[in-house]
């Protein structure tokens, strides 16, 4: 019988990584459907390969990267005192009919059954776990505050997975918690959080934005987006150049005084005016039939907001966000109307709809629509409209609720100055969550006058996966991958750029780095030519590249540094001390 000998190899060094042995096959060209800078870059670089639609397998260096990012992440947590935990990934249904979200996260879950027909979810996040965790083991006031916090796959069943790492459906996160007995806690574990998310994403090298959130279903008094700019952002947050004021999109919001004053009924304004307005079912066919801006026109969108009809008034050259009307009306499910909703309902005339005569439809406005403001409108009759058209004359606002889209150059709510927007990625978030959660399991733990006292909770996640997405979008250049030092696969990439001299050479090289304490990357693969070789190099993306090259027979190195594209040839000796420095 055969037998096959295996190569005996001799052990690597401390921190040297062979290319010849590495799971890394770098692509030249760009996958099919990248849509992303830092999706094309990972696939191409070996870093990350699709396992399916929103599921990502991270390779040998794409898991280094990952890890480093967890390191920090886990070094500043330890820093303000949170303990890690890991809790499991596959949940029972009860704890999330409990809090309301096994409805109101909708297809977003991953559920399952298991053989004995029990209800499971895969965990999009914890807050339900952990309170349960605190309730059984804290039950005095002498044991919090408590941060606790774990680094734990989750999952999301997203509708459209997209854009690599940053939108998958499976993804890594950190997320913690904190339970106090009082407010004044609370606001004390927030300010800690908030400033250990300031030094893990600065130690990360990311750009990032702190910014006005909104909590959504999450819940909670007040939450705090962490951004990173980026042209593949998902995210739009306004900022203020004048006085700094920054903020999530569906966060901004205006005050009704800065719409317009309160004139009286009508004071000023000529009586209402109906016109015959035919085939003008938009606002761009009415403004042009009648000669004004649309701004001076009420676009009136008719939503379902758990299947009751409700009209939602914005001035005609503004959109309606449904992100932000959703946030506003959460938990309710809010839906546009269809077709089939007007059968049946003569008081609402598609294309026409006006705010005068609506009867029992709850009407919504952007403060725009002011008090003693008048404009061109539906007069819920087909082929009319109707001028001169009254706030709180001919019409009565049931609610105000900021919820157009915000546009670069509307003014600051802080200041007045115009708005500038950007489009970010978000990796992190933070919310005060109160005690929303706590109320639902009754946490409660005995207090100093031996009574029980509810316990006031705050979240906060980072998104380690897509960090590194993040992270690739905002350093990368024309050749490929740029890491910052603290994240980077390898501190050194080490080339041997030609036959024996040259691999001779790099293996020396690769070994004293490598013996000097740094993490080292050596492309000893034979059989390719140099360009190959620097090329991949760059590709990957280590902060340093040292080529061993045609000086090398006299010696002598080149050193680049991807992140300026600097390159100085240096005797071996003197290009260690360099990188030992």
């Amino acid at each position: 019988m055969a037998t096959t000998q295996r190569t005996q190899h001799t052990p690597a060094p401390p921190h040297l990584l062979r290319m010849s042995r590495l799971m890394a096959r770098t692509l030249r060209e760009d996958p099919a459907d990248a849509e992303t800078l830092s999706h094309r870059l990972l696939v191409r670089a070996g870093y990350v390969r699709r396992a399916s639609a929103g599921v990502w397998s991270w390779l040998p260096l794409g898991k280094k990267v990952l890890d480093n990012v967890s390191r920090i992440v886990r070094e500043e947590m330890d820093a303000i005192g949170a303990q890690e935990v890991l809790l499991p990934a596959l949940l029972p249904r009860e704890p999330y009919e409990v809090s309301g979200r096994w409805s109101e996260y909708g297809d977003l879950l991953f559920r399952l059954r298991d053989r004995k027909g029990a209800d499971h979810l895969l965990g999009p996040t914890h807050e339900e776990i952990f309170t349960q965790l605190v309730k059984d083991q804290c039950t005095s006031y002498k044991d919090l505050p408590v941060m606790l916090y774990q680094i734990q796959t989750k999952y999301r069943d997203e509708a459209r997975p997209r854009s690599g790492v940053l939108r998958g459906r499976e993804f890594q996160m950190k997320d913690s918690y904190s339970f106090d007995v009082s407010d004044e806690g609370l606001a004390e574990s927030y300010r800690l959080h908030r400033e250990a998310y300031v030094r893990i994403f600065t130690r990360l090298g990311l750009d990032h934005r702190i910014v006005s959130a909104v909590s959504g279903a999450m819940g909670g008094s007040a939450s705090e987006e962490f951004l990173a700019p980026a042209e593949a952002g998902e995210d739009t947050f306004a900022q203020c150049p004048a006085c700094g004021y920054a903020a999530n999109t569906e966060a901004v919001t205006f005050p009704l005084a800065q719409a317009g004053a309160d004139t009286g009924a009508g004071a000023g304004h000529p009586a209402l005016e109906e016109l015959d307005t035919p085939d003008t079912p938009t606002i761009e066919t009415l403004a042009g039939l009648l000669g004004v801006p649309a701004s001076a026109t009420l676009k009136n969108l008719l939503v379902k907001v758990d299947g009751e009809i409700v009209a939602v008034g914005v001035p005609g050259d503004r959109e309606v966000d449904l992100g932000k009307l959703a946030e506003h009306l959460a938990p309710a499910v809010v839906e546009l109307v269809t077709a089939e909703d007007f059968t049946g309902r003569p008081d609402l005339v598609r294309g026409y709809v006006g705010p005068q005569g609506l009867g029992k439809v709850r009407y919504l406005a952007d403060p725009r629509v002011a008090p003693g403001t008048a404009w061109v409108t539906g007069a819920n009759r087909a082929d009319t409209h109707a001028r001169h058209v009254v706030c709180g004359r001919d019409f009565e606002v049931d609610e105000y609720l900021d919820v157009v889209v915000v546009r670069d150059g509307d003014p600051c709510p802080s200041c007045g100055a115009g708005l500038r927007l950007d489009r970010a990625i978000e990796v992190g978030h933070i919310f005060r969550l109160g005690r929303k959660y706590a109320d639902a399991f009754g946490l409660d733990v005995l207090g100093r006058e031996g009574k029980p006292v509810r316990v006031t909770m705050g979240s906060y996640g980072i998104g380690v996966s897509r960090v590194v997405a993040a992270l690739a979008e905002q350093t990368a250049d024309a050749k490929g991958l740029c890491w910052p030092a603290a994240v980077a696969p390898a501190d050194v990439h080490v080339v041997a750029a030609g036959k024996a001299v040259q691999l001779e050479l790099a293996e020396r090289a690769a070994e004293e780095l490598a013996a000097a304490g740094l993490r080292v990357l050596l492309d000893d693969r034979p059989g390719l030519s140099p360009g190959v070789k620097l090329t991949d190099a760059e590709l990957i993306g280590v902060p340093w590249i040292v080529v061993a090259g045609r000086k090398a027979p006299d010696g002598i190195v080149e050193l680049q540094h991807r992140p300026t594209s600097t390159r100085e040839d240096h005797p071996w000796p003197a290009a260690l001390s360099r990188l030992t420095a």
